[in-house]
């Protein structure tokens, strides 16, 4: 079962803006209370946090039962989410004021109006339904949201899920191997023989353009760089989701339904390009591969598709006329490929796409490449 993260607008009027705010803000405040005492004492079970702070968050911030007990599930999972991402122990700090709400308590759609609890009653709010109807037809099932203060609006981020079937090996009618890269952000090779290249240079271009720019600040070392700083990772993070959102886009809008999608595990990604030069290291490690995928397996799903990732291992080193492996075989600063079996040229970025497909039509037949 897919989830979406819907981002939902929604119009607060002057009289309730002040209502909202202090509920945020004291929202957090009781976050980062609550995370000092965990760090403290490194107790993560729900059950024992809630018997020793759950009077206390009520008394002290003012929160109502069920504002409590989101608050205690909240610095939960961002510390739990720390530990399983192999971080060190180390205190969480909730900086950005932002308020947890379940769904039917915190808060609830009403005649076409949400309902959201405050510290000073519940609000109803009209919010703006433009490209987000689909979520309204009722086969949605709504989940926790996150009231979200950005750029002097409001949003609700709600996590949707909804059942899809999982596509059928045996009713793929259509495969595509899609080889992720640099210059190439997604070369895809499918059943046509019809090679597509979505060419990755200007993105490249202007993240070399942010790092430059960072080193800058960075050597300033002053308050006003610092919040410059903070401002273009959040912009650059806002480019990279844009961009994997469109390549991910027409991928899907591209084939049609019963389409399988094979793509490369990227997990190791990092680790295996520790032996880069410094100078490229930076986008060569820090695109987001991940985020791609995950982009990429839900839209898949949602239009009846299907997304398999498998072992990248010599895949651009293999040719994929005779099927002979070397090195030799491939100029990673040329971009080239020839076979020094049968002699066959190519595209390095296509050769990889061309043994991912190979890969799909394996799976087909066995059903145990995917991993």
């Amino acid at each position: 079962m897919p989830t979406i993260t819907a981002k939902i607008q929604i119009d607060v009027p002057h009289e309730h803006t002040e209502m909202l705010t202090k509920t945020i803000h004291t929202y957090r405040e009781a976050c980062n209370y609550l995370s000092a005492m965990i760090f403290q004492t490194k107790e993560l079970r729900q059950r024992a946090l809630h018997d020793l702070y759950y009077r206390e968050l009520r008394s002290r911030f003012g929160l109502k039962s069920q504002m409590a007990q989101s608050v205690i599930r909240t610095v939960i999972a961002r510390y739990t989410s720390a530990r399983s991402n192999g971080h060190d122990w180390s205190l969480v700090q909730f900086k950005r004021p932002e308020y947890d709400l379940v769904w039917n308590r915190d808060y609830s759609l009403n005649q076409d109006r949400f309902s959201i609890n405050t510290l000073d009653g519940r609000v109803k709010l009209r919010y703006k339904k433009q490209g987000m109807q689909h979520f309204f037809d009722g086969t949605w099932k709504w989940g926790t949201a996150k009231l979200v203060y950005k750029r002097k609006k409001w949003f609700l981020h709600i996590s949707m899920t909804k059942e899809f079937p999982e596509l059928d090996p045996t009713k793929v009618n259509h495969i595509v191997g899609i080889d992720l890269g640099i210059n190439f952000l997604a070369t895809t090779y499918d059943t046509q023989s019809q090679t597509t290249f979505y060419p990755g240079r200007t993105v490249k271009h202007k993240r070399g353009q942010y790092k430059a720019l960072r080193k800058q600040l960075q050597m300033r070392q002053t308050p006003s760089a610092r919040k410059r700083l903070k401002q273009i990772g959040s912009r650059e993070n806002r480019y990279v989701t844009d961009v994997n959102h469109q390549v991910t886009k027409a991928l899907v809008e591209t084939y049609p339904k019963g389409t399988l999608f094979v793509i490369e595990n990227l997990k190791h990604v990092r680790s295996a390009t520790e032996k880069v030069c410094v100078r490229h290291r930076y986008v060569s490690v820090s695109w987001a591969f991940h985020q791609f995928r995950e982009m990429l397996e839900y839209k898949a799903q949602l239009n009846g598709q299907g997304v398999i990732a498998v072992d990248p291992k010599y895949t651009s080193q293999t040719c994929p006329k005779c099927g002979h492996m070397e090195r030799a075989n491939r100029n990673k600063k040329m971009h080239a490929f020839e076979c020094r079996n049968c002699h066959y040229r190519s595209n390095d970025d296509r050769i990889g796409a061309m043994n991912l497909y190979r890969k799909g039509i394996e799976y087909i037949g066995t059903g145990t490449t995917g991993v």
